[in-house]
């Protein structure tokens, strides 16, 4: 693909909009995505989402919301090392447009769509995930109300596509475009631009899926203005748009080293087996000033501290040689077909990383703490899904006072009392989706009699 393509990549449009919107006094448009999200109600439910460690008490390790900030902190910087490569090795196949975009703008896209790339999980992460699509899944009686289609997204809920629903869409103002971001900061989180039936495991770009039914036409909006290559019209696929693949590094780079981080913070690693893992990583990744790295080390009196340096450098190195290999394969990035992730090409000459990967997955994702909050998290979620999907499914004649209580409990904008089933059951879907991991626990304990009295509701 020439080079040219990257003058469409991106766009101004926002949703509920059809129209380019102009930069206000000093703030360019894509700046002002990044603040949308910072100040939404959804960015800051991140605070109470469990990354990987469930209430650590005093101990001071990451939640959905500092991992979504630190991922932005890497996507700002990616965007600054590529965008300023592209304007100035590219810039005679770029409009003067498209020259100011990448040289002053790039970081802000990238910085925006990392801060919201996990704006769509439900509580408990995967374990909520999996409760939405199990309580579906045995509850077949209700597939006669969708289309195959739809009943595919419950089956396969997941949160990247209700990213793209939590940011387009507001139950409190359904035709205004929800935050109304830019089209480009869309696209640029959309890692499976595919809809659910044909989510497919064997290619990258569609191990899950990117978008419900429900944002299906918007999504489609979203891809043609920035140029994204169609694969097939039914079911919608599209390759990724070239700037998810910096996005994803972004947040590869950050779970993989800093969970290990926390890990060793919980005690749930010793620090020479986590020290010696992460030295070695640095070397591995060929990282210059080996003797200043090693005088710094033994100037650090304390090990969180020592690893904190190291977790630093690893991050930074990470960096420049995710930005290297997306500008020397720039080609690949641009048609859709790079075969892999970025991280994936240190994982193939690392095996410091490999190691890192495996403890992570042994150790860290399947410590019994963790394990124990999914179960915990798993019934929760069907739980509530079972509380409140019978009544709603009932008409107001078929109510008794039991399901009319239940709806009373449902707020406003997610009770949709006078439309029909379909409607009633995605507004209790998003409304726990929605939740924060202790809204959901708090609120399974008073229905279920564990705790009473009053409280105080988000």
């Amino acid at each position: 693909m020439p080079l040219s393509v990257l003058n469409n990549l991106f766009s101004s449009v926002r949703t509920g909009s059809s129209q380019p919107t102009n930069s206000f006094e000093r703030r360019s448009v894509y700046q002002r995505d990044f603040d949308r999200i910072i100040f939404s109600s959804a960015f800051r439910r991140l605070q109470n989402k469990t990354q990987v460690f469930p209430l650590p008490g005093s101990v001071l390790v990451h939640n959905r919301l500092t991992h979504s900030l630190e991922v932005a902190s890497v996507g700002r910087s990616l965007g600054n090392l590529v965008g300023h490569r592209i304007s100035e090795e590219m810039n005679s196949a770029l409009t003067e447009e498209s020259l100011l975009f990448y040289k002053y703008d790039f970081y802000n896209v990238l910085a925006s769509a990392c801060l919201c790339h996990d704006i769509g999980n439900p509580p408990f992460g995967h374990a909520g995930e999996d409760a939405i699509a199990n309580f579906f899944r045995n509850n077949s009686e209700l597939k006669p109300y969708f289309t195959e289609s739809e009943w595919a997204d419950y089956l396969q809920f997941d949160g990247n596509a209700n990213a793209i629903r939590v940011l387009t869409y507001s139950p409190k103002h359904p035709r205004e475009g929800g935050l109304q971001l830019t089209h480009t900061t869309l696209a640029a989180m959309a890692k499976y631009p595919c809809e659910s039936i044909a989510s497919d495991k064997k290619y990258i770009y569609r191990k899950k899926f990117g978008f419900f039914q429900t944002e299906k036409e918007l999504f489609s909006t979203i891809a043609n203005s920035t140029a994204m290559l169609n694969v097939n019209e039914n079911p919608l696929i599209y390759y990724r748009h070239p700037f998810v693949w910096l996005v994803e590094v972004a947040d590869d780079i950050c779970y993989n080293i800093i969970d290990l981080e926390d890990a060793h913070r919980l005690g749930i690693i010793e620090f020479d087996v986590c020290f010696n893992l992460l030295r070695l990583l640095l070397k591995e990744i060929g990282l210059d000033n080996q003797e200043i790295i090693d005088k710094k080390l033994d100037s650090i009196y304390y090990k969180n501290d020592k690893i904190s340096y190291l977790r630093a450098k690893i991050i930074a190195a990470l960096t420049n040689y995710s930005a290297e290999v997306y500008i020397n394969h720039l080609p690949l990035f641009l048609n859709g077909n790079f075969p892999q992730s970025i991280l994936d090409t240190v994982v193939a000459k690392s095996e410091a990383l490999k190691q890192i990967i495996h403890f992570s997955i042994e150790n860290v994702y399947n410590h019994v703490q963790v394990v124990e909050i999914e179960n915990a998290g798993y019934n929760i979620m069907g739980e509530l899904l079972s509380f409140f999907i019978p009544s709603v499914l009932r008409t107001p004649e078929q109510r008794n006072s039991y399901d009319k209580k239940v709806i009373r409990l449902l707020p406003y904008p997610y009770n949709s009392e006078n439309k029909d089933v379909k409607l009633r059951v995605q507004g209790v879907v998003d409304y726990i989706a929605s939740m924060t991991d202790d809204f959901a626990t708090n609120l399974y304990r008073r229905i279920k009699g564990i705790d009473m009295g009053m409280k105080f509701t988000e």
